[in-house]
C-alpha cells in the first residue's frame, strides 16, 4: 500500500507539473485558435490599407534602437573592462542602471527639453537671436529616430552587461600571443577579441530587439504606429479581438524568428578558455583617451539616469502639492497587492516544476523528457510581449465567462458579470505567465547546488514529496526563493502593457497611472509615483549588477 501511495504521490506531481505547462502554453494557444476560426477579411483590409507601414516602422524601431544601444554599450564595456581610471568602479554600476528606467518616462522627459518651448531650443533662439523655428533647423525628439533614441537608452544596459561579462572573461594569453606573433592592435581586435564577444553581443541585441518590438508607451506617446499599438487600438478601439490576434501572431513570428537567427548565427561557435587565464591587470588610461573615455561613459550616464532623475526628483519636490497623495496611496496598494499575489504564484509554481524535474530522475527516460519539457516551455513565456499576452489571456477567459453566464442562466440562477476576464485574476495571470521565467531561472540556480545523494538519503529516512521539498529542500533554497519573490515583485510593478489591456474597470497599478498622465503630457502631477517606480526598478538592477561582478571578481 505504502509503495502505491509512493507512486501516486509522483504521478500527482507531474500532473501538477503538466497542468502549470498547459497554463503557460494557453495564452499562444488561444491566439491562434482564435487567428484560425476568425474572418481574414478585416486583417486583409488593414494590409491593404495601414498593417504594411506599422510593420515596417516596427522593423525600422528595432534596427535604430539597436543601433542607438551598440553605440552607447560597446565603448562603455571597453573602457570600464580593459581599462583603469578614475571613476572605473562607479561606472560599471552606473552605466547598468538606466535599465530600471520606464522608456516613456525618459521620452516624456527629453520631449520636455528638447521640443520648441523647451530649454535647449529656448537657450539656442536666446543665444543667436533666432525668432522663430524657420530661422533654425532642430531635430524633433517625437519622430522615429526619436524613440529608437530614447529606447537605446533605456535598454542599452542588456548589451552592456553581456559584453563586459565577456571581456571579463577573456584570457590574456590569446592576446599575448598574438602580440608576441607581431599583430597590429587592429588585427587582434578584429581576429581574437571580436569574435569572443560577438556572441554576447548577439544575445544582447536580441534582447533589445525583443524589448523593443513589445513596446507600447513610447510608442504610443510618440505616435508612431506599430504593430504593437495596432493591437491596442484594434481590441480596445474597435473590440476586434480576432484581427488583434492575427497581429498578435505577426508579432510572435517575429519574435521568434529573432530568437531563431541569433541561435543560427552562432550555431558553429565554440569557444573555451581556462580559468586560470583570465585577465589580471587593466592597463591605465592616461592623456586624450583618459579625457574621451571619461567624457563618453559620463555622458552615457548622464543622459540614460541622471538628467531623467533629477528632473523626476525637482518636480517630485517642487510640486508635491500636486502629487495627490490619497490617489497614490490607492494605486501603490493596488500595485503592491497584485505584484505580491503573483510573485508568490510565481514562485510555487517555479518550485512544483523544479521538484517534479528532480524527481523524473529517477523515473523512465521518457517522464525526464517531460519534466524537462515543461521546464523549457514555462521559460519561453518572458520572450512574449505583454501586449500579445494579455490578447492571449482574453480570448480564454472572456469565453470561460460567457460560458459560466450562460450556464447560470440556465440553471436559473443570478448572474455574476465577468469573474475572469473583468476581474484582478486577468491581470495576475499575465504577470505569473510573463514572469514565471525568472523564478524558474532563480530557483533553477539554487536548486543545481542540492546533489541527487541529498534525495536519495531523504526518501531512506522517510521523506518523499511534499516533505521532501518543505524539510530539505526549502531550508537550502530560501535564497533562491527571496531573489524569485523580489525579482518578480518588482518587474510586476512596472509592467504596463498588460495593466493597459487587463486591469478591472476604476483599477489602476502605479504603472498605468503615470502612463495615463504622461499621455495627457502633466508627468509633473504623478513625478512622485514615478520616481516610486523608478526607486523600486532599481533593486534587481543593482542585484544583477552585484551578482555580476562578484562573479568576475571571484575569477580574477
Amino acid at each position: 500500500m505504502s509503495i502505491l501511495n509512493k507512486n501516486l504521490n509522483k504521478y500527482l506531481w507531474f500532473f501538477t507539473a503538466l497542468l502549470i505547462t498547459l497554463l503557460f502554453v494557453l495564452p499562444v494557444s488561444a491566439i491562434f485558435y482564435q487567428s484560425w476560426k476568425t474572418d481574414w477579411q478585416n486583417i486583409e483590409d488593414l494590409w491593404r490599407t495601414v498593417l504594411v507601414d506599422y510593420t515596417v516602422n516596427s522593423l525600422l524601431l528595432v534596427l535604430g534602437t539597436i543601433g542607438f544601444a551598440l553605440f552607447f554599450a560597446l565603448p562603455s564595456a571597453w573602457f570600464v573592462s580593459n581599462y583603469q581610471f578614475k571613476g572605473q568602479k562607479a561606472l560599471q554600476w552606473l552605466l547598468c542602471l538606466p535599465l530600471a528606467m520606464p522608456a516613456y518616462l525618459v521620452g516624456y522627459l527629453y520631449t520636455e527639453i528638447f521640443d520648441y518651448a523647451g530649454p535647449v531650443q529656448i537657450f539656442l533662439r536666446n543665444t543667436f537671436h533666432w525668432t522663430n523655428s524657420q530661422d533654425y533647423w532642430f531635430p524633433a525628439i517625437r519622430t522615429l529616430g526619436g524613440a529608437c533614441f530614447v529606447l537605446g537608452l533605456v535598454l542599452y544596459p542588456y548589451i552592456f552587461l553581456l559584453v563586459r561579462l565577456a571581456l571579463w572573461e577573456q584570457g590574456e594569453n590569446l592576446v599575448q600571443c598574438a602580440k608576441v606573433l607581431g599583430a597590429s592592435p587592429r588585427k587582434i581586435f578584429f581576429k581574437i577579441i571580436f569574435p569572443l564577444i560577438r556572441p554576447a553581443i548577439a544575445v544582447g541585441c536580441a534582447l533589445v530587439a525583443m524589448e523593443t518590438l513589445g513596446d507600447f508607451g513610447t510608442v504610443s506617446y510618440f505616435a508612431i504606429p506599430t504593430l504593437t499599438t495596432a493591437i491596442y487600438d484594434t481590441w480596445l478601439g474597435y473590440g476586434d479581438l480576432g484581427s488583434a490576434s492575427q497581429i498578435s501572431i505577426l508579432v510572435l513570428l517575429m519574435i521568434f524568428s529573432l530568437l531563431f537567427l541569433e541561435r543560427y548565427s552562432r550555431r558553429k561557435q565554440k569557444t573555451y578558455q581556462r580559468g586560470s587565464e583570465k585577465k589580471t591587470s587593466l592597463q591605465k588610461l592616461t592623456g586624450i583617451k583618459l579625457v574621451f573615455a571619461l567624457f563618453f561613459c559620463w555622458m552615457v550616464v548622464g543622459l540614460a539616469f541622471i538628467i531623467p532623475v533629477g528632473k523626476l526628483a525637482y518636480w517630485a519636490i517642487s510640486d508635491f502639492q500636486l502629487s495627490q497623495i490619497d490617489r497614490f496611496s490607492e494605486y501603490a496598494y493596488h500595485s503592491l497587492s497584485v505584484s505580491s499575489i503573483a510573485s508568490i504564484i510565481c514562485v510555487m509554481f517555479a518550485l512544483i516544476l523544479h521538484f517534479t524535474q528532480r524527481l523524473s530522475l529517477q523515473q523512465s527516460k521518457t517522464i525526464q523528457k517531460i519534466a524537462r519539457h515543461n521546464l523549457q516551455l514555462s521559460s519561453l513565456s518572458y520572450a512574449i510581449p505583454g501586449t500579445v499576452l494579455a490578447i492571449g489571456i482574453l480570448i480564454p477567459y472572456t469565453a470561460a465567462d460567457h460560458q459560466l453566464h450562460a450556464l447560470l442562466k440556465w440553471l436559473e440562477l443570478p448572474t455574476v458579470g465577468l469573474v475572469l476576464s473583468g476581474s484582478m485574476a486577468g491581470l495576475i495571470s499575465a504577470y505569473v505567465v510573463r514572469f514565471s521565467a525568472m523564478a524558474i531561472g532563480s530557483v533553477e540556480t539554487s536548486m543545481q547546488k542540492i546533489t541527487p545523494s541529498l534525495d536519495m538519503a531523504s526518501q531512506t529516512l522517510g521523506y518523499n514529496g511534499r516533505k521532501m521539498l518543505c524539510k530539505v529542500h526549502f531550508p537550502l533554497i530560501s535564497k533562491g526563493i527571496l531573489t524569485a519573490l523580489l525579482m518578480v515583485f518588482i518587474e510586476s510593478m512596472k509592467e504596463l502593457n498588460a495593466s493597459l489591456l487587463l486591469r478591472p474597470f476604476n483599477f489602476d497599478t502605479l504603472a498605468t497611472y503615470v502612463f495615463a498622465f504622461t499621455s495627457d503630457e502633466q508627468l509633473e502631477q504623478a513625478a512622485l509615483p514615478a520616481l516610486t517606480l523608478v526607486l523600486v526598478g532599481l533593486i534587481p538592477v543593482i542585484w544583477l549588477t552585484r551578482s555580476l561582478m562578484s562573479n568576475t571578481q571571484k575569477d580574477r
